[in-house]
Parts: C-alpha cells; structure tokens; sequence
C-alpha cells in the first residue's frame, strides 16, 4: 500500500483487506503462516501453520494438543505470527496470548475436514519419535476399520487455539529498502493505537 493511501483505523479490517488481495495472487497458500511458540524459559519453536479462522476476536489454527506447540502454549500462552506474501512485497506480524477454542468450534471445523485427516489426527502421536513410517501407516489402517464410515468422532487430543493480538504490524516492500511499517498496539480501553517504525 503507497505511504499516501489512506490509513485503516481496525487492523482486523485491515487485515482482511490484504488477505483477500493474497488469495488472489496465492491461491494455495494465502493463509499459510508462521506460528512461534517459546518454552517458559524461552526457548523459541516455529513452524508453518494455516490460518483457520479470522475474525475480530483473533486467528484461529488446529493441531494436536499434545504436540510440541500444543504442549509450549499449554506453559507458556503467547504466539507470534507471521504471514508472508511476497507477490505483493507484503507481511503481516501479529502477536498475543492464545486462548484454546470452544469444544463447538472444534467439533465444527473437525467435522468439515476430510476423512483421512480425520482419522490421521487419531493415528499420529504429532511430534514425538515415529519408529518407522510403516507404524503410522499400520495405526491409520487400524482408525480406518474401526471408523469405516463417516462418523469420526474428534480426538480429545485434537483441537484449536486462538491468538487474541496485541499487536500488529503490516509490512509494505518499498523501493530501495525504505520499507513502510505500520504497527498497531492495542490499548487500555481496548482500542488502538497506531504508529510507524523506520524501515
């Protein structure tokens, strides 16, 4: 976006303004984005995630619980993220704690995934050390006959967390490296407030 356009006020609004301009240019891997957890005494993770939700209470992603990232939130409540697009020289960071999302949710967003996956969330212990390729195999074959149809129920291991923000930045690629910067912080009263940072 040019320094002159004129300056969105809502970061979510914002937000979903350059989203939507993504998935024109990145139709595969629009809401591809990087999640960074940290231990308590932290020591920092990252990995790429997809965004799964997105609206004015945060930006929602599933896994398994008792993953590595799910076990680091379960410590330690805070997130950044970062979604990277580089057709349009544009990123977004966001960071905030993290809340896990209502079992309603969960249930939802399980339900519309494909079978497979589905009964992959049974069978991968996500994270910790796989003997050989062919144990996840045999334990997907064992989900596959014990739920041959389509009620799958979800794991009590399986599930979604949401990043509250408190802060935003939207990155815009400018020539020469003068790089405009836009961060939002969110306020006492809930609000935001708005600034630029050098390049």
């Amino acid at each position: 976006m040019p320094a002159s356009a004129p300056l969105v006020t809502d970061p979510f609004a914002r937000f979903q303004e350059w989203m939507t301009e993504a998935w024109r240019h990145e139709p595969e891997d629009a809401n591809a984005m990087t999640l960074a957890t940290a231990t308590p005494d932290g020591t920092p993770a990252a990995r790429i995630v997809l965004l799964k939700g997105a609206d004015a209470r945060g930006f929602v992603f599933y896994t398994n619980t008792e993953s590595r990232k799910g076990g680091e939130l379960a410590a330690n409540a805070s997130a950044a993220l970062l979604f990277h697009w580089k057709p349009q020289g544009r990123q977004i960071r966001i960071e905030g704690r993290v809340e896990p999302v209502t079992d309603t949710e969960a249930d939802a967003y399980y339900a519309s995934r494909p079978r497979i996956s589905r009964l992959g969330a049974w069978a991968s212990d996500q994270s910790r050390a796989l003997p050989e390729r062919a144990e996840l195999e045999r334990r997907l074959a064992g989900f596959e006959a014990k739920y041959p149809g389509e009620d799958i129920p979800r794991p009590p291991h399986w599930s979604g967390f949401r990043v509250i923000p408190e802060r935003f930045e939207f990155w815009q690629n400018m020539p020469y490296r003068l790089h405009d910067r836009t961060v939002y912080t969110r306020a006492a009263d809930g609000g935001w407030t708005i600034g630029k940072l050098y390049p």
